[in-house]
């Protein structure tokens, strides 16, 4: 166990511990401040560029225009309650804390004779503003969406939730990162029992740091490492976040990324999309079952399309003219397989290139795979074709998560059609199936309400009812009034 370092009364000890601990002089941004107001040493620890230099330098012309006898019975008591006019100050008796603080970004001050380190918390990030998510766009709706900056994504979602249970509890996680972690969930809506076992998980990851933000912490609190499939739901849209807390799910933020996790999430949370409520409900249960029917195209479609056409005695005479009239030099198994690693060949690319040049990239894209290979006879058209349909699926999945996981099934089923021919189709499929009915996601199942089966729950899945009849909480998250 660590030896404690508690803040000392003697100013010159504070700050010998400090600035070895915190590298003064060492580190050009780690600024100590050596100041005398009201005739007392004071030292102030910051770093540069996130303290808000207007509000420091208001407060230091107020100190510096105290007289010296106001400090001389209580100056603690004195400075958090009359002589430091801030909002945000507290108090720490611990010097390794206060250095932590330091590093957090809010400036300490430490005053000879205090045995307690005043904390001022006037940081400042640097932040883009909130924009429209990429992956979230909405024809109508609000353009605001969440950013890297933790405290600005909890004041977009208390904007929208003005609820007196709404709870955000503070955490850090990471030994040396001490990241910001924030779990929030409404008290008397939420299932206070998967808000401790949440919690537990968080308390319980013993790492260095979170390094990619809120995707190590899934990494850890998800379990199954392997499992492609993703087991909580991201959102960058405050709005669809205040939704999923009203329905009693947990939400996590993690400083340092754009992205609120949504827990537990089942397989359909990641096909729904806010455009589907922000139409007509005619309007967007047709737009959900087009987009059920895209990712199920993009799951089924070319392993279908590929047992058809090595296996055209299962074909009906009307369906005869299913498969390629040319099959190309390269056998269709191995076409497929070549396309598919294409496509998520130019995929990276499309990261990668600076966006005056995604045009030439289409191009050439265009060209390597849509003309010149059929031409050359590497491919044949109809596996292009088929492979465009299932891409255009893949694209339609609102999760990124999901969409990933739909695709190294589709080339699973691709191989054991290609081995095993009808038989492997099929038992592909059920050991899919059966692989996603194992899954949970925080003790909840991940094909709920399909199975175990809910009849009303999977109405409200398969089509976008009208949001005034929809009054009922999803019964997997346990609310403790689930018709309020």
């Amino acid at each position: 166990m660590e030896k404690k370092h508690n803040v000392q009364e003697c100013l010159a000890k504070n700050v010998e511990y400090l600035n070895e601990k915190l590298g003064v002089g060492k580190s050009f941004d780690m600024i100590r401040l050596d100041v005398s107001y009201a005739g007392r040493d004071m030292a102030l620890y910051f770093i540069d560029g996130f303290v808000k230099d207007d509000i420091m330098h208001l407060l230091q012309k107020y100190l510096a225009n105290l007289p010296p006898e106001f400090l001389k019975n209580d100056p603690l008591e004195k400075l958090m309650k009359t002589h430091i006019p801030y909002v945000e100050i507290n108090t720490e008796g611990d010097l390794d804390k206060a250095a932590d603080q330091v590093l957090a970004g809010p400036t300490i001050l430490l005053v000879d004779g205090v045995d307690h380190a005043i904390i001022i918390d006037a940081r400042t990030y640097p932040a883009r503003g909130p924009e429209e998510p990429d992956n979230e766009r909405v024809v109508r709706g609000s353009r605001d969406g969440f950013v890297e900056t933790i405290v600005f994504n909890t004041a977009l979602t208390r904007r929208r939730v003005r609820d007196r249970s709404l709870r955000m509890e503070f955490m850090q996680v990471g030994r040396r990162s001490k990241t910001d972690v924030v779990v929030c969930y409404l008290e008397d809506i939420a299932d206070l029992e998967d808000v401790k076992k949440i919690k537990q998980s968080l308390e319980a990851i013993d790492t260095d740091a979170l390094t990619m933000a809120e995707k190590t912490l899934e990494e850890y609190i998800g379990g199954r490492h392997w499992n492609p499939y993703p087991t909580v739901r991201y959102t960058e849209r405050p709005d669809t976040a205040a939704v999923h807390l009203f329905e009693g799910h947990i939400l996590v933020f993690v400083d340092g990324s754009p992205s609120a996790m949504i827990t537990p999430s089942t397989f359909w949370h990641h096909l729904q999309h806010a455009e589907e409520y922000r139409n007509k409900p005619l309007t967007g249960a047709y737009l959900r079952m087009v987009r059920f029917l895209s990712v199920m195209a993009s799951l089924f479609l070319l392993p279908l399309w590929f047992l058809l056409a090595i296996h055209p005695e299962l074909l009906p005479e009307p369906l005869q003219y299913i498969g390629p009239e040319k099959k190309g030099v390269i056998p269709l198994l191995g076409q497929f397989l070549i396309i598919e690693l294409g496509v998520d060949m130019m995929r990276m690319a499309a990261i990668h290139t600076p966006s005056s040049l995604a045009t030439a990239l289409g191009l050439v894209a265009a060209l390597m795979i849509g003309e010149v290979a059929v031409q050359v006879g590497l491919f044949s058209h109809e596996v292009v074709l088929y492979l465009a349909i299932a891409a255009i699926g893949t694209f339609a999945t609102p999760s990124y998560e999901m969409s990933m996981a739909n695709r190294i099934t589709r080339i699973v089923l691709l191989i054991i059609t290609g081995a095993f021919g009808p038989s492997g189709f099929i038992i592909g499929i059920f050991g899919w199936i059966l692989y996603l009915v194992r899954m949970k996601s925080f003790y909840v199942p991940y094909l709920w309400p399909f199975i175990p089966f809910d009849y009303e729950a999977f109405r409200d899945v398969v089509i976008r009812t009208p949001m005034p009849l929809k009054t009922r909480r999803p019964k997997f998250l346990n609310p403790q009034d689930p018709d309020r």
